[in-house]
């Protein structure tokens, strides 16, 4: 890089600006805006050819890509209730990590009493609200949350069964639920 006597000049590791002023051996004094005199040496200093504010002036900004920009920023809610010809299906990934933030300091009881639970919940809820299919996604693991859920599905007047293999594939749980049991 050339640096000469009249540069604008700014400091890599500092917010000084300036115009060199002189230079004598190896370095460079660049006095700032206020009139303060400071030595660098050329490996420390940038040639500024058009301040920051010019540039900002000089940019146009489309909107439409402006505006792109910010709609992706802004994190879309996931809905749980998916829609499958006119019919509104909740679905709901029981999951440990997605239930809660961290399991540290849970055991496996606890665990499965809060995937439990979380099922219970959103079937009332379902039954309350007159939803007719819940979708309850467990994972294949060895079953046992399976078997529960099966347990607390007799409970109620439901009727469950596996899935859509090609959705889920072979760890969820499909409830249709009655809406005028008798």
């Amino acid at each position: 890089m050339c640096l000469e006597i009249g540069n604008k000049v700014a400091v890599l590791d500092a917010d000084i600006r300036g115009i060199i002023t002189r230079k004598e051996n190896d370095f460079f004094f660049v006095k700032d805006q206020h009139g303060m005199e400071y030595s660098f040496y050329a490996t420390e200093l940038v040639k500024i050819k058009v301040e920051q504010h010019e540039l900002s002036r000089q940019v146009a900004v489309q909107k439409s890509l402006w505006q792109q920009k910010t709609q992706e920023t802004v994190k879309k809610k996931k809905s749980f209730f998916v829609k499958d010809k006119n019919e509104v299906i909740m679905e709901v990934d029981l999951h440990a990590d997605k239930l809660v933030k961290s399991t540290r300091g849970m055991d496996n009881y606890d665990i499965l009493s809060l995937q439990l639970e979380t099922a219970k919940h959103k079937l009332e809820y379902c039954i309350s609200k007159s939803i007719s299919k819940l979708v309850l996604i467990h994972g294949i693991g060895e079953g046992v949350l399976k078997t529960e859920l099966d347990y607390l599905l007799n409970n109620y007047s439901v009727k469950y069964y596996d899935a859509s293999y090609q959705k889920y594939g072979k760890g969820a749980t499909e409830i249709y639920i009655y809406q005028n049991p008798n």
